[in-house]
Order: structure tokens, then C-alpha cells, then sequence
């Protein structure tokens, strides 16, 4: 409750600020301008989400790999020609192997890291490690 209020004392602070504007001003600089004092008191008021934790395996890399497949679909969007189709299937597919080979190396590693602690003899870790790689995904 105490945010809430925190939030509209901001917004509302905000938007008497933008009673000033003129009848002249252009509606997109109007909106962008409502748009960054929303955003501004939010983020003041309630903070950031944090971001999603991503796999161990999932580097800066990834990112990128991201990034360009989002570029591919947003050229798709704005003209979905058989040139971007096939643009945006091979982007496609070259991340979804670049992410599979990306967690086949992780599991190797850690699959190698089994086999040294079981050379080692150290028994609770490798239990440890076992069964964390058994459990998976758990809802």
C-alpha cells in the first residue's frame, strides 16, 4: 500500500508539470514526454525488475545470437518477403545450434567434472553433482 501511494504522489506530481505544455507541441514529443515521466516515477517509486537468470551455459555470446535473431523477425514484420523468410529460418537455425552446442559443451564439462571427483574419491560431491544433473527442470 505504502508503494502505491509513493507511486501516485510521484505521477501525480509529474503530470501537474506537464499541465504546462502548450496546444502548439508536436503529439509525438507530447507522448514521448509522458511516456519518460511515467517510466521515471515508476522506477523511482517501485524500483527495477531484475532480470531473468539465464543457464549456466548462456554467455554474452548468446546475447548476441539473440539480438540477431530479433533483428531477422523485426525485418520479417516490416516486409515479410520470401528473402527475409529464408533470412530469418537461417538466423534461426544458426542459434538454435550455436545454443545447443553451447549446452552440450557445459554438460561435457560437467559430465568430465563427475569423472575427476569420482577419481578423486570425492563421494559427496559427486552425489551432489548427480543429483542436481537428474533433477532438471522443477516446477
Amino acid at each position: 500500500m505504502e508503494v502505491r501511494k509513493q507511486y501516485q504522489c510521484e505521477i501525480t506530481k509529474r503530470f501537474v508539470t506537464l499541465g504546462n505544455l502548450s496546444d502548439d507541441e508536436d503529439i509525438d514529443s507530447a507522448w514521448e514526454n509522458i511516456k519518460e515521466n511515467i517510466k521515471t516515477s515508476a522506477k523511482g517509486s517501485l524500483g527495477l525488475h531484475e532480470l531473468k537468470q539465464h543457464k549456466p551455459w548462456f554467455a554474452e555470446e548468446c546475447l548476441g545470437f539473440l539480438d540477431q535473431r530479433n533483428q531477422a523477425k523485426i525485418q520479417w514484420v516490416q516486409d515479410p518477403s520470401q528473402s527475409n523468410v529464408d533470412n530469418l529460418n537461417n538466423v534461426r537455425r544458426e542459434d538454435s545450434r550455436h545454443f545447443r552446442n553451447k549446452k552440450k559443451e557445459y554438460l561435457k564439462a560437467n559430465i568430465e567434472e563427475l569423472e575427476t571427483n569420482i577419481t578423486i574419491k570425492i563421494i559427496k560431491d559427486l552425489y551432489r553433482a548427480i543429483s542436481d544433473f537428474k533433477k532438471g527442470c522443477q516446477p
